[in-house]
């Protein structure tokens, strides 16, 4: 095998140093770049193009992490938004356009070829490893990363924080107490209290930050419904017992996931009917859906869910 592309699957990137030592001048290397047989990340650093273009949002942007994090050595570890990827925390329309570290070594804040270099304290066990890489601890990332966006945006991070069991809701808290005071915090309290690892997608966490924003009652996240004999029979995104009423988030990752081996998408609709008939029959409940569609129409959202969520007074 090509040791440049075993490199690429091992490190997820290879070096200008690394390419000649496998027998690269410096004209073959630009020739691969200009013959886009090899993708630039970052200068010295290259990717085989094939691999490059598999990856999605994510993918690249752990790249570039590696990548950052290879040139700068033990100095500096992911943080913000960079940490909270290099965790697998979901980070719903956040820009990864650039890399995120906090210096280690007492080095200045900077913005510096796509990194963004931030001065911080850091208590002995916020540098923890993931996958090889040096990252700060999960409940700091997502934080940060809450800390440069709207609250809806940041109780996405969050939830999805707590739903990977990357540290619990007490635990959130307490590194709030912390941090609370830090530059671009504050905003954060809401979400703070909000999260819950119940929320199993952005889709999922969006919703309840619709609920919140239209002073509508707060559901029940993953809502058990149960039959006359004591049997699970399915489980909703929310649940509103006192007003009878089941709500879904649906996205076509949802039922790419819920698609089995020699299913088409028709059957998977198909079977989500059935499922929502049998719910609504055991419970005698109504179900809503949300799309992506709905929270970006939010003021016509909000008179469909004001009549099925508003109790009567």
């Amino acid at each position: 095998m090509d040791p440049l592309r075993s490199l690429c699957r091992t490190h997820g990137f290879f070096t200008r140093s690394q390419a000649r030592s496998a027998g690269y001048d410096d004209r073959d290397i630009a020739r691969a770049i200009h013959g886009k047989q090899w993708h630039r990340v970052r200068r010295g650093y290259y990717v085989h193009s094939d691999i490059w273009t598999t990856l999605d949002a994510v993918g690249r942007h752990l790249v570039r992490c590696r990548c950052v994090l290879d040139s700068l050595g033990p100095h500096a570890a992911l943080s913000h938004v960079s940490g909270a990827v290099a965790h697998g925390i979901s980070v719903w329309d956040v820009s990864l356009e650039q890399v995120h570290v906090t210096r280690l070594d007492g080095g200045a804040g900077r913005i510096e070829a796509g990194v963004v270099h931030h001065e911080g304290f850091c208590l002995d066990d916020d540098v923890v490893e993931v996958g090889g890489m040096r990252v700060l601890a999960p409940e700091r990332c997502a934080l940060e990363t809450g800390s440069r966006v709207d609250n809806e945006r940041g109780l996405v991070v969050l939830d999805s924080l707590l739903n990977r069991g990357l540290c619990d809701e007490e635990q959130l808290q307490a590194r709030f107490a912390i941090m609370g005071a830090w530059p671009f915090m504050r905003h954060l309290h809401i979400p703070v209290r909000m999260a819950t690892g119940k929320s199993e997608s952005p889709g999922e966490s969006r919703g309840r930050w619709l609920f919140w924003t239209l002073g509508l009652p707060a559901p029940e996240c993953q809502f058990e419904v149960y039959d006359a004999s004591g049997a699970l029979r399915g489980t909703c995104d929310w649940g509103w017992p006192e007003l009878k009423q089941l709500g879904e988030f649906d996205g076509k990752i949802k039922y790419g996931r819920l698609l089995q081996p020699g299913q088409e998408p028709g059957d998977v609709v198909f079977a989500e009917k059935q499922r929502e008939d049998e719910l609504r029959e055991l419970t005698g409940f109504s179900m809503f859906r949300l799309t992506w569609d709905d929270y970006d129409r939010p003021r016509r959202t909000a008179q469909r869910l004001e009549q099925r969520l508003r109790p009567a007074g």
